[in-house]
């Protein structure tokens, strides 16, 4: 089959709502027929591409993160964020950026990360004198960084799909500055939009508790960071384990799953039998899902490679321009349009093999690489029409997504500023890792 074939099946099935792993493997199948190649060979290699070892640190990382969950870890996140930003001009829309970072980096899930912060804060917000559709876009735009701080999923599918040698963690520590860039220009953009609208300005009822679902006035500091240390010190753990030479990226997904279940179950005592059996038929789920899309693309992006569709691509790009910058941009645009219709996971899948050599050729790092393809899909996440977290967050809200697009503007605008700065000042990703390597 041809390229153009190829992309043009593959693209019908999209529009047909064909499920992505299925649309990648079927479109596989029939590039294989058509060369008349055995269909067995596309079950070898499917299976060959789930027979690796560093791909287990995606069930643990979910398991983890949904261990997290269910025992109540998310509100101790939420009581320290608000001891924190609570009392600060729009309080409760920084502690939702706050609470989302502290939850993106135990979670490695954009979509957990929302759901877990946003079923608390949404309504607490909504109560506190935020406009529903506001409150709803600082959720969707917060959980975009539980892909972006480690650990990350979305990094170890990168690093297993890249096409060329990806340490993970390297890709870890890279993730740790752009995640408090993009984190802290979020609390700006709630900062200054609360404080000119005066959004956020109601208190709760005097003399007495707050009215269930709201949040209460906030604790003390200190109070809050003890009732949270014990969640707080997993990425801690984990990044601090895979640098020091104590255990790998797999290994460190192992012991996050053991930390998680200690802590619930002896030290919270929360995680019941009931929330165990939840959390494990989640992440069974999520990671049936990851995996038949990892696998389904592997055979994909084989079929892509024996039509030197790859060569193709990196022809054209290096045919438009043979400067890094202009490839970057060019990239950047790429990655936005194809985050509006494809989920973070699989558009890596397809897309690193592809690009990231090419990258590699033009003198990108591509550790470096790495970061802006997962941030850019990450904020594909937040956009119409296959954003997953605006999805989930007004899900949440009870809103439809074109009652908060108009909200969604200005983070748009700041999230494609990030995305600027974290393409032409490589040193904001690498600083980290060059510095502990």
């Amino acid at each position: 089959m041809s390229p153009i074939t190829i992309g043009a099946a593959l693209l019908l099935l999209f529009a047909l709502g064909v499920p992505i792993a299925i649309s990648l493997a079927g479109t596989a199948a029939l590039a294989m027929h058509a060369s008349g190649i055995p269909l067995q060979a596309m079950v070898q290699r499917m299976f060959a591409a789930l027979d690796s070892f560093p791909l287990t640190a995606i069930p643990f990382f979910i398991l983890a993160g949904a261990l997290m969950e269910a025992s109540g870890i998310s509100q101790r996140l939420i009581g320290f964020a608000q001891a924190l930003v609570g009392r600060a001009t729009g309080g409760l829309g920084l502690v939702t950026v706050v609470s989302a970072m502290f939850f993106a980096a135990i979670s490695g899930s954009s979509a957990a990360t929302t759901a877990a912060i946003g079923g608390t804060l949404i309504p607490a917000m909504a109560r506190r004198g935020f406009p529903r559709p506001f409150a709803t876009s600082v959720q969707a735009a917060s959980g975009e960084l539980g892909v972006i701080i480690p650990p990350s999923i979305p990094m170890i599918i990168f690093a297993l799909t890249a096409g060329v040698p990806v340490s993970i963690g390297s890709l870890f520590m890279a993730g740790v500055v752009p995640g408090l860039l993009v984190g802290g220009s979020l609390l700006v953009t709630v900062y200054v939009i609360c404080r000119f609208r005066g959004y956020g300005r109601v208190t709760p009822p005097a003399g007495g508790a707050a009215e269930p679902g709201v949040l209460g006035e906030p604790e003390g500091i200190g109070a809050a960071f003890r009732a949270a240390l014990l969640p707080l010190l997993l990425p801690v753990i984990i990044l601090g384990g895979i640098y020091g030479g104590i255990f790998t990226p797999t290994e460190a997904a192992a012991v996050a799953v053991f930390f998680a279940l200690f802590v619930g179950a002896a030290v919270y005592r929360t995680l019941t039998p009931a929330r165990l059996f939840t959390a494990l038929r989640v992440s069974l789920l999520s990671t049936v899902v990851i995996l038949i899309i990892i696998s389904a693309a592997s055979v994909f992006g084989w079929v892509l490679t024996a039509n030197r569709i790859p060569e193709m691509i990196a022809r054209f790009f290096i045919a438009l321009s043979d400067d890094p910058k202009v490839f970057l941009l060019l990239v950047n645009i790429f990655l936005l349009l194809v985050g509006m219709f494809l989920e973070t996971g699989a558009a890596i899948t397809i897309l690193a093999p592809i690009l990231t050599p090419v990258a590699v050729v033009m003198g990108i790092d591509p550790v470096h690489f790495g970061i802006i393809m997962i941030v850019n899909l990450a904020v594909g996440m937040t956009t119409p029409p296959v954003g997953v977290n605006l999805f989930v967050a007004c899900q949440v809200a009870g809103l439809r997504i074109e009652q908060i697009l108009k909200s969604m503007l200005p983070f748009y605008f700041v999230l494609l500023l990030d995305i600027l700065l974290l393409t032409y000042l490589p040193q904001i990703s690498m600083w980290l890792p060059r510095a502990l390597g």
